[in-house]
């Protein structure tokens, strides 16, 4: 049986629309590629700013922290100046308390304790703590301030009886009452004067 001879494929001519077609298709697999690189870029450029923007927000948020801060704090050393006044020790005597000076203190040697204002004479003295509004936190705290002053005196031959007082310018009657209750006097406004009230129980002393 005769054999077929193999058939030649005749190899396809390209024509210049394949050249063209060709370059197309290359051209805009680069042009798509630039896209995504310019997105890329622009995507990057926008968290940058976004970025940048946080940073500014940050910083304006916490200047206008450090102004509030500041004012609270000129706030509150008002309101000790208007308390602890040369009239508070008149307070205390109609009492029966005589005290001739009112002064502040920072204990330090492993007792730290700072006191807005001590009214004090040769005997006595009452620590007072001075707040803007009255918590029952602050008042625990200062018992605790008490103990601390208690035995740093004892410390350095201070034989003087301490009491504690509490004094601000706002005070619900509950945190009042707590105070009174804990044996510390309490200081608040009345007024253009100021009041102290006694507890109904003899004050703690320390």
């Amino acid at each position: 049986m005769p054999t077929k001879a193999p058939v030649k494929e005749t190899p396809k001519k390209i024509t210049q629309t394949d050249i063209e077609e060709n370059f197309a298709r290359i051209q805009k697999s680069q042009d798509e590629a630039w896209k995504a690189i310019r997105e890329t870029q622009q995507a990057h450029k926008e968290t940058e700013e976004s970025f940048k923007e946080f940073q500014r927000e940050t910083r304006k948020a916490i200047k206008e922290t450090q102004k509030n801060i500041g004012g609270l704090n000129n706030t509150l050393g008002s309101i000790v100046e208007h308390i602890l006044t040369s009239d508070l020790p008149k307070k205390f005597k109609k009492l029966g308390y005589s005290f001739n000076r009112v002064a502040t203190y920072k204990f330090a040697e492993g007792v730290y304790a700072q006191i807005d204002g001590m009214l004090e004479n040769g005997e006595q003295a009452v620590a007072v703590e001075v707040k803007a509004t009255l918590r029952q936190a602050d008042i625990d705290e200062h018992i605790v301030r008490m103990e601390k002053i208690r035995k740093y005196a004892e410390e350095h031959g201070d034989k003087r009886q301490f009491m504690g007082a509490m004094a601000a310018t706002i005070t619900d009657e509950n945190t009042r009452n707590y105070a009174l209750s804990q044996g510390l006097f309490v200081i608040e406004p009345s007024g253009e004067d100021v009041k102290v009230t006694k507890p109904a129980t003899e004050p703690r002393i320390w």
